[in-house]
């Protein structure tokens, strides 16, 4: 199991004003945002009930209170919080076991960070079992800390999960960089002071102020991300 204790011996990069960076994983890191919503389809057809895919927007990036709450809520099933939460990590486990996509750029960036000892966090709304689960596949040596969506009291769109990894890295929020692929996780970031680097997967995310958009991992790059800080 990957601890939530930052390991030691990490620094940041001479010369460099970025302290740390920290990292969605669902849609950022892997491939799996789709999984979500495949399993969301499944799990409602069981219970008799036909998911909208407008809907697909709106739970996207969530945590699982909201995203199963509101399909409840939609759908009118007979079924509690608790039930559909175990029953959807449960189908998103199966799938992730059997095939689990890494986004383009993402091993050669997650290595590039290593090498140079850049501070790194996992920080998602998914639930602790699942972030150890794709850990497992990804590699847990690259992440000092990771962060959960059912250790914080309040998870994306809070600025509460990223404000702890900064802490946890010992690192100034407004000094990190943090890659994002959903309006709810960049909300989140940019609550916390962070830079933002938006790589949209499901629904479009437009630039802001803090904010860049590209449009996949490999346009990001250490030199990249130093960059951001420049008019910190």
């Amino acid at each position: 199991m990957t601890t939530t204790v930052p390991a030691l011996g990490t620094r940041t990069a001479e010369g460099s004003a970025l302290q740390a960076v920290l990292l969605d994983m669902d849609g950022t890191l892997v491939d799996t945002e789709g999984f979500w919503w495949d399993v969301e389809v499944e799990v409602f057809a069981g219970l008799g009930h036909t998911l909208d895919d407008s809907w697909r927007h709106v739970v996207v990036g969530g945590p699982m209170t909201r995203s199963a709450g509101f399909l409840i809520e939609a759908t009118g099933a007979d079924i509690t919080l608790d039930e559909l939460t175990v029953l959807l990590n449960d189908g998103f486990e199966d799938r992730i076991d059997r095939r689990l996509p890494l986004m383009p750029g993402a091993a050669r960036l997650l290595a590039e960070l290593a090498a140079h000892d850049i501070p790194t966090a996992l920080v998602s709304a998914s639930h602790r079992r699942i972030i150890d689960r794709i850990l497992a596949s990804v590699g847990p040596q690259y992440f000092a800390l990771t962060v959960a969506g059912d250790e914080v009291e309040r998870t994306k769109p809070f600025p509460d999960p990223y404000l702890r990894a900064a802490a946890g890295l010992s690192a100034d929020p407004t000094r990190c960089a943090v890659i994002e692929d959903t309006v709810t996780g960049v909300t989140a970031a940019e609550a916390a002071g962070c830079r933002v680097v938006a790589v949209p997967s499901i629904a479009p995310i437009e630039p802001a102020a803090r904010r860049t958009v590209v449009t996949s991992l490999e346009e990001v790059d250490l030199p990249f991300l130093q960059r951001l800080m420049t008019h910190v």
